[in-house]
């Protein structure tokens, strides 16, 4: 169960994380970037980020999922350390993320993506509360962003893969940084606790989820008032003005469903971004959302595993199922069901779901590099299982560090191994 002091704490420096958002951001360079990479030839890898480990392993993008390598994504640890334990509210929220989101350690690696030349790999690092650049080569730090606030969360690139999107979730506010230097681009303000965020229509919207207080024990449906304001909030990304937001309260009441939680988690879209499916706090299941007619279409209930609580106390961070990801055909949608320890493909057009695979505590879902299978992130078992989406049976399971979460397709240089050290 989550400390209700840690929750007290966290409520009572929200005002101060929100009032550092306009101040914090600066980049620092922390070594010179050399000239830009010319047409070097690279490989298509995926980056598993091991949040409690403050590591990445580099494994291959689809087949067997071989490692080929690991990024220590801390090289500055001491430092970081070091500044934090100078500051007594810096040190607060530090603490707060161990003993809350963190589940008793420190979160190191949230999210991670590679640069487009593949010469660096780029990451949030909650408890840190930054975006570092390390050199795929060195293993050195070539920029590091702080962030506003005291907690760095999801990401996205855009499409181009020139910018990278960060949601500093205690400052309610989303970021923009350019990929290969780490400046500032824009920012935009959010509901409570931004989460996700989906770049769409070739990079012209950029869609942010917030999800609210998912770090307290108000977890009862009579207590949802205190979660916050959690919605989507829609900018152009121009102008990073808003040019909708969406409180999914309204449409899931229209839908008869008032007993689910607005609180929208991980999330995808059908190729022609015209369905929204997305994940909820305390729910086994996920949402389709029609985004022309503004209408939640259909609600699909997945099993319960009958040796998980029903407490939702007990859930990781509010979310009983956390992980959604889609076939590039847009027919199966696979699902990490994170408290019930299964993964499971959804047929798109039926909604049936197929064998549900054996995990434990699966945290993230993604694709393949060739579009076939399904990449999980086991948490509670660090290994990373791959799952056919033609078939939804297992394919294999790789070992790798602690507490694998968010895995992403990235590239590397041909040929490259691990930095010394």
């Amino acid at each position: 169960m989550r400390s209700s002091i840690t929750g007290r704490l966290w409520r009572l420096l929200g005002a101060a994380a929100a009032a550092t958002a306009l101040t914090a951001g600066a980049t620092t360079s922390v070594a010179a970037a050399g000239p830009a990479s010319t047409a070097a030839a690279l490989r298509e890898v995926m980056f598993v980020g091991n949040n409690w480990e403050g590591t990445a392993d580099v494994i291959d993008s689809h087949g067997d999922f071989a490692k080929i390598g690991r990024v220590n994504v801390v090289p500055d640890k001491d430092r970081r350390l070091a500044e934090i334990y100078l500051n007594p509210i810096k040190l607060i929220y530090f603490l707060g993320i161990r003993n809350g989101p963190g589940e008793g350690h420190d979160q190191l690696v949230d999210d991670l993506y590679s640069t487009p030349d593949g010469t660096a790999l780029v990451a949030s690092r909650p408890s840190f509360a930054d975006v570092v650049s390390i050199d795929l080569a060195t293993g050195k730090l070539k920029w590091r962003f702080a962030v506003a606030g005291y907690r760095a969360d999801h990401m996205a690139v855009s499409p181009d893969g020139t910018k990278v999107a960060v949601s500093a979730s205690t400052a309610n506010t989303v970021q923009v940084l350019d990929i290969n230097t780490g400046a500032q681009l824009g920012s935009f303000a959010t509901g409570d606790k931004p989460h996700e965020n989906v770049y769409t229509d070739g990079g012209r919207y950029l869609w942010n989820m917030s999800i609210g207080n998912v770090e307290t024990d108000l977890d009862s449906p009579q207590q949802d008032w205190t979660k916050g304001d959690r919605h989507i909030t829609v900018v152009d990304t121009s102008t990073y003005r808003v040019v909708k937001t969406i409180d999914m309260r309204a449409r899931l009441d229209a839908f008869g469903r008032s007993d689910l939680s607005n609180a929208v988690r991980p999330a995808v879209f059908s190729p022609d971004f015209g369905k929204l499916y997305f994940q909820v706090s305390f729910f086994n299941g996920f949402i389709e959302y029609d985004v022309a007619t503004d209408k939640i279409t259909r609600v699909k209930t997945l099993p319960k595993n009958p040796a998980t609580s029903d407490d939702r106390t007990t859930f990781v961070n509010d979310s009983r199922h956390h992980g959604l990801s889609m076939s590039p055909d847009g027919s199966k949608l696979c699902v990490a069901g994170t408290m019930d320890d299964y993964a499971t493909v959804v047929d798109r057009a039926s909604l049936q779901e197929g064998t549900l695979v054996p995990a434990v505590k699966p945290y993230w879902a993604t694709v393949s590099g060739d579009g076939r299978d399904c990449v999980i992130s086991e948490s509670g078992a660090d290994q990373v299982t791959a799952i056919d989406f033609a078939t939804g049976q297992k394919v294999v399971s790789v070992p790798v560090g602690d507490h694998p979460q968010r895995v992403r397709l990235a590239h590397v240089p041909a040929g490259w191994t691990s930095p010394a050290g």
